[in-house]
């Protein structure tokens, strides 16, 4: 038997970055407890993992960038359409410096081009900003609704540049850029305000904050994480999904403006 306190049956959530890999977990998740989830995402292709939900509908998903207002607005309407204003709005959706980056990308501060610094801010807040703009709106119309905005222990504390020491040790040059710092160190505070903004009309606005999720990573990097790591380990993304429910859910009803840091223990020492 459902706990009530837990039970998100026939509710309706919005997940941004639907197609990546922890949207992807969260989407499935959030749908096997009885929700009706859309997926936003700018991919086309879905992820192999979600063919089945996507197939039985208790996933659907919409091409869209959430950095773009009209595009957001045309998602919500059709998600209106048929089953109204969502209960929980999911951003996860963002971007960072990949494994392939362009040398300046990686390289000095000092160097580093204002152009990516501007890709990753654009996505990472502007594509929170728009989202909670134009969903939480609805919500805060329709008098409730719940926000879990996605964030890095890197909004909190600094890179430990360490992990990268194996790249540095094969004759690259790799520094891990502010650019993904500065982005999610932004959604603490924005979420902070949206909670207070948005309290009166029954909206609660809360960060998750997950480090070091497993995603084949290179076997140094991952053996320098565990043993920074007082648990020892990388995280599997399933691990995020407890912390999801559980702010989404009535159990969080006066649980609002929080950071939730779910990093093994990483900001403890």
């Amino acid at each position: 038997m459902t706990d009530p306190l837990f039970d998100l049956a026939g509710r309706v959530a919005v997940v941004t970055g639907g197609f990546g890999q922890l949207g992807t977990e969260l989407s499935l998740a959030l749908a096997a407890r009885g929700m009706h989830v859309e997926s936003l995402d700018r991919a086309t292709e879905p992820p192999a993992r979600l063919g089945e939900a996507l197939e039985a509908g208790t996933v659907r998903a919409h091409t869209c960038d959430v950095t773009d207002r009209a595009a957001v607005e045309d998602a919500l309407a059709l998600v209106g359409a048929d089953r109204g204003v969502p209960h929980l709005l999911v951003n996860a959706a963002a971007v960072d410096a990949p494994p392939d980056a362009p040398a300046a990308e990686v390289g000095p501060f000092e160097d580093v081009p204002l152009v990516s610094l501007e890709r990753v801010v654009h996505v990472n807040v502007v594509g929170v900003v728009v989202p909670c703009q134009v969903i939480g709106g609805a919500m805060a119309r329709a008098g409730r609704g719940s926000i879990v905005n996605v964030g890095s222990v890197y909004g909190l504390v600094s890179p430990d540049q360490g992990l990268y020491d194996f790249r540095r040790a094969a004759g690259e040059t790799f520094v891990k850029p502010v650019a993904y710092s500065v982005s999610k160190s932004a959604l603490v505070n924005l979420t902070r305000y949206l909670a207070t903004y948005w309290g009166a009309s029954g909206v609660r606005v809360n960060t998750l904050t997950p480090h070091g999720i497993e995603n084949g990573q290179p076997a140094p990097f991952v053996e320098a994480f565990a043993a920074r790591s007082p648990l020892g380990r990388l995280m599997d993304v399933s691990e995020a999904v407890g912390a999801v429910v559980f702010l989404a859910s009535d159990a969080a009803s006066y649980v609002t403006g929080a950071n939730l840091v779910v990093d093994g223990g990483w900001t403890a020492w």
